[in-house]
């Protein structure tokens, strides 16, 4: 019996020993099944070149250096979105709007203008004979007249002969009236009434000085002549206006004219008065359209009680208008936009707690101020990014996904962006728009001094730096828009123009070449798009270096295939690699 226990304490010994090492061998087998899946689903990525994303380990096909396995914890994401880091998000200062919409009929254009006088209340007060200006009563501009008013006092040679001529024709009345008559007649031309000429001719004497009186009521908005001066019959002395009532001048785009009619009410407000609105209705409509400024005068008149309008004031107008056809109006601030060739594009925040973000095309309807109406695209609700559209754009690029320059979006098999077929892509979708030789002519010394500026940022040099951006600025005010007789050219170049000044006189005002090389890059951006539009005659190289900016990748251009990198200078000169060759 004491055998047969021991065998049976031996087996249950060997079963506990057996449970205990290999009991747990099937969920450590699954363990291992799910970290091989883990590693199999694991993607690699160049720290120098983050587009750059394989399904396994190796080399860089752009740089050669070791792939280093990438971020997880884009999971989740559709094909055309994108992840920004927290820190990238901050350092362009990306910011986001709700877009919200409202009904057809209460779309309202706004427009923005300046009160002016009323043109047809002008008039000029003129000396209706010659002489001298003894004393001049008007003291400064501004000065409000009455009608009947002593204005001047005036020594006329010429009026000092025809009072005499006026006592001795009325010596000669009975035997001479037609002399009389025409005598009289002759002063009267003279602005004299009357009782004046009446005066003269009981007296008896003659007047060394004749007083000048105001024909018309209003405001001296001009001088013209000053005490002692001669004067001649006919010159004008003062510009006086009647500013009972003046103009609200209203500045409308060319795409606007067809919202407007003569008659059509409009609701005005003022800065100075900013809750009180002023009811009137657009009395004129300019047949001609400002070359320079592509706009459209929208004048309404305005009754000047109290003088509340001042000539100069700023002023809005609210018109009601028709909408695109579409039953609700989506608007949006026109930073948001992005225009490409025939493309117009948005970014959409698609997460509302992760910086996630989707292109997206739009259809544009009607301009409002700061505001642009989105016809087709978007929905109430949708969060747009209003400021940093380009760095968001610049983001998209890199990570193969759908972007202004890249429509598609397409990748290769291995997983990382054809690049080849990206600048060929870029180089497509931007359409050259043909433009006047004089005005290529004229971008060609903007861009050389581009490239003056460039190469001093390769050379480190601050100060050098500082005056290439100012020659920029001044060759920028030698480009004549008036060379774009094309609409669309002109309103591209007057977007590139404004962001290409603002960037070179950032760059021209600092001391820091990291604040400088920050400006450069957005400077570089707008005259690429402006050298990929007009064209310079000249074959230009875009390059880039993906370690710029704080690793968020900057673009310039250059006129060598070879790489200088003005991001780094002396410390990264070679690091980058051409990314386009504009013709």
């Amino acid at each position: 019996m004491k055998k047969y226990i021991a065998y049976i304490g031996i087996l249950a010994l060997g079963l506990i020993l057996g449970w205990l090492f290999f009991g747990g061998s099937s969920k450590d087998n699954h363990e291992h099944s799910d970290t091989m899946t883990a590693e199999t689903n694991q993607m690699w990525t160049c720290s120098m070149h983050p587009q750059i994303m394989q399904s396994e380990p190796g080399d860089c096909p752009i740089c050669g250096m070791d792939l280093i396995p990438a971020e997880v914890g884009a999971e989740g994401l559709a094909a055309d979105q994108f992840k920004l880091s927290k820190n990238a998000l901050a350092l362009a200062n990306i910011q986001t709007t709700v877009v919200g919409n409202s009904e057809a009929n209460e779309n309202r254009i706004k427009l923005t203008g300046k009160i002016q006088p009323n043109e047809e209340a002008n008039t000029v007060q003129v000396s209706y004979f010659s002489g001298r200006i003894e004393r001049l009563n008007v003291s400064f501009t501004g000065e409000e007249i009455r009608k009947g008013q002593l204005l001047a006092t005036v020594y006329s040679p010429q009026l000092y002969a025809a009072q005499q001529e006026l006592l001795t024709a009325s010596s000669l009345k009975e035997s001479q009236p037609e002399l009389y008559k025409a005598v009289r007649n002759k002063l009267k031309l003279w602005k004299l009434s009357e009782n004046q000429i009446n005066q003269i001719e009981i007296s008896g004497e003659v007047k060394e000085n004749f007083p000048v009186y105001a024909t018309v009521s209003g405001t001296v908005s001009k001088k013209l002549i000053e005490q002692g001066d001669v004067v001649k019959q006919g010159q004008p002395l003062l510009k006086i206006t009647d500013l009972s009532t003046v103009w609200a001048q209203f500045d409308a785009y060319e795409n606007q004219i067809d919202l407007f009619k003569v008659g059509q009410s409009i609701d005005i407000s003022t800065n100075a008065f900013p809750n009180e609105t002023y009811k009137a209705k657009i009395s004129f409509i300019d047949p001609v359209i400002n070359t320079r400024t592509r706009t459209i005068s929208v004048r309404a008149v305005l009754q000047n009680n109290n003088d509340r309008f001042k000539p100069g004031m700023f002023i809005q107008g609210l018109v009601q208008g028709d909408s695109s056809n579409s039953k609700t109006v989506i608007t949006v601030p026109k930073t948001a936009i992005l225009w490409t060739g025939e493309r117009s594009v948005v970014y959409l925040k698609m997460s509302k707690d992760q910086p996630v973000f989707e292109m997206r095309e739009v259809t544009l309807g009607n301009i409002s101020g700061d505001m642009q109406e989105i016809v087709e695209g978007l929905s109430d609700g949708d969060e747009v990014v209003t400021n940093g559209a380009f760095t968001v754009d610049a983001a998209a690029q890199l990570q193969g996904k759908k972007s202004m320059m890249n429509k598609d979006g397409e990748k290769t098999s291995s997983g990382h962006k054809d690049h080849p077929g990206m600048e060929e892509s870029a180089l497509n979708v931007t359409e050259r728009i043909e433009v006047d030789s004089k005005f290529q002519d004229q971008l060609k010394t903007v861009f050389d001094a581009y490239i003056a500026l460039k190469n001093e940022l390769v050379e480190d040099d601050v100060k050098s730096t500082k005056s290439k951006a100012t020659l920029i600025l001044e060759q920028m005010g030698t480009v004549n828009m008036k060379l774009l007789s094309d609409n669309k050219a002109h309103t591209k170049w007057m977007t590139l123009e404004k962001e290409i000044k603002s960037a070179s006189n950032e760059i021209s005002k600092s001391n820091d070449i990291m604040v400088q090389r920050n400006h450069f890059k957005t400077l570089s951006t707008h005259l690429t798009k402006a050298v990929q539009l007009f064209g310079v005659n000249e074959t230009v190289y875009s390059q880039y270096c993906p370690m710029a900016d704080n690793n968020s990748g900057g673009y310039w251009l250059s006129l060598e295939n070879e790489i200088r990198n003005p991001y780094f200078g002396d410390a990264m000169l070679k690091c980058g690699s051409v990314k386009q060759t504009i013709n």
